[in-house]
């Protein structure tokens, strides 16, 4: 990964380019690179553990529905808009619109959302440590992983990372199906279907509307598309991946194509999760769903196989958020006289954003809840008045007052339905950016203030 990050590091003489890739990079790569920001750790890890855990089963997949819907709209509205201008970070759209402060809002909440979800990721990846080295210990691990996911990203910019994330992705999706095939060589294909069925693992629809339930058809379709629309459509992380290419209709092919792999890979996993029920039961040597995958990993693939497979876990840590922060730091908040002084003060930020996502994942050590609702209940909590002030701006009524005050509405909406209710957490999303939509508009009134 460090080689990587020199061997790019050598052009990285602009922001444009440290940012951007000098917007050279084909779409199929920006498609491999979505799919595997997508499905990097987090999944790979999280995703087989919850079709094995007590309960668990397809139903999960019902979310990816909303996935791919969501990026139609994307590559129909919201791209084309991203390539009217020369744009360094989304959030610069909504200055087009309304006043400074809703653009630093917008990025302020952005920076706080990707960091904790990364801590995340730097956590399930230091659980994969844990169980390959058991004499080290998490914080130790998180440590050792997230130094170089900043040395990384620090040399190497986002070209670095879109073009590692391409590799990454053929890594682990052949270590998935490698595995797949390992564990059908110790549970016979029938029997494990046969298990399966028997424990309802196969269950993939639930049409019931209970707002409480995780994963049902209508949280999937409609918190799915409004939770995709938020991450993929106004979260800096995605979209300066689509900038990354010349044209808008390189990118728009590029969504497109990430969403149906993205559904077959989820199938994959979770029927990994399946096999892994067939192969250990409902009970194993884990205190929590997220490290079935790992333990199984760590003692039961045979040698050089295993190594394989870590490793491209590994390297999926290091495709992080800290070159999208930085960039939402220096071009939304901070905004330096100079190209050369960005370059410098977004390397800075690189650093800062590195640590504390270190800080972060040692702080979430000791949970149990599966880290993967961990990281979406988080976006969704804070993506959802993020999408709600875009499609705010798209109304000639909306002004900055009803946007600054739409979006703190649309926090606290989704704040008090997170902690006093028990909606699910796909429907965060959805709470947040109608009401921060609504909120907004009816404050802003019949006149805009620019």
């Amino acid at each position: 990964m460090i080689a990587a990050g020199l061997w790019f590091g050598r052009r990285q003489k602009t922001t444009r380019q440290y940012f951007l890739a000098g917007q050279n990079v084909p779409w199929w790569a920006i498609a491999a690179s979505i799919v595997a920001t997508e499905t990097s750790t987090i999944t790979f890890i999280s995703v087989p553990g919850i079709a094995w855990a007590q309960g668990g089963d397809f139903r999960f997949l019902q979310l990816v529905f909303g996935y791919v819907v969501a990026r139609f709209i994307i590559a129909a509205i919201f791209i084309p808009w991203y390539f009217r201008g020369e744009l360094v970070t989304v959030y610069e759209l909504l200055q087009t619109r309304f006043a400074a402060s809703v653009k630093a809002v917008a990025a302020s909440l952005f920076v706080v959302m990707r960091t904790i979800a990364d801590g995340v990721r730097l956590l399930l990846t230091a659980y994969v440590i844990g169980a390959v080295l058991p004499g080290v210990d998490i914080a130790t691990a998180i440590i050792g992983l997230g130094v170089v996911m900043i040395v990384f990203t620090f040399v190497g910019g986002i070209e670095a990372i879109v073009w590692i994330e391409v590799v990454q992705l053929a890594i682990y999706v052949a270590g998935a199906l490698a595995t797949a095939a390992v564990l059908l060589g110790h549970v016979d294909f029938g029997q494990a279907v046969a298990i399966g069925r028997e424990a309802g693992k196969f269950v993939l629809f639930d049409f019931s509307f209970d707002l409480t339930k995780t994963f049902t058809f209508w949280s999937g379709l409609i918190g799915g598309t409004f939770l995709t629309l938020s991450t993929h459509g106004t979260d800096q992380y995605m979209v300066q991946r689509y900038l990354c290419t010349s044209r808008p209709g390189n990118a728009a092919r590029a969504v497109i194509a990430s969403g149906f792999v993205v559904l077959i890979q989820f199938a994959l996993f979770l029927f990994i999760g399946v096999l892994l029920f067939a192969f250990y039961g409902s009970s194993a040597p884990v205190s929590a769903p997220d490290q079935i995958f790992p333990h199984f990993i760590a003692n039961h693939l045979p040698v050089g196989l295993s190594g394989l497979v870590i490793a491209a876990i590994l390297a999926a840590a290091m495709s992080s958020s800290l070159n999208a922060i930085a960039a939402t730091v220096t071009a939304d908040l901070a905004r330096p006289r100079s190209d050369r002084q960005a370059l410098r003060l977004s390397r800075v930020l690189t650093v800062i954003a590195g640590l504390l996502q270190i800080a972060v994942g040692i702080a979430l050590a000791q949970t149990t809840r599966s880290a993967l609702n961990t990281a979406l209940a988080v976006a969704s909590l804070i993506n959802g008045p993020i999408l709600g002030v875009f499609f705010l701006g798209t109304t000639k009524r909306a002004t900055t007052r009803g946007a600054l005050a739409g979006m703190v509405a649309g926090i606290v909406a989704v704040a008090v339905v997170s902690f006093t209710t028990k909606a699910a957490w796909p429907w965060y999303s959805v709470v947040g950016s109608l009401t921060t939509f609504t909120i907004g508009f009816v404050v802003s009134g019949r006149r805009s203030d620019g």
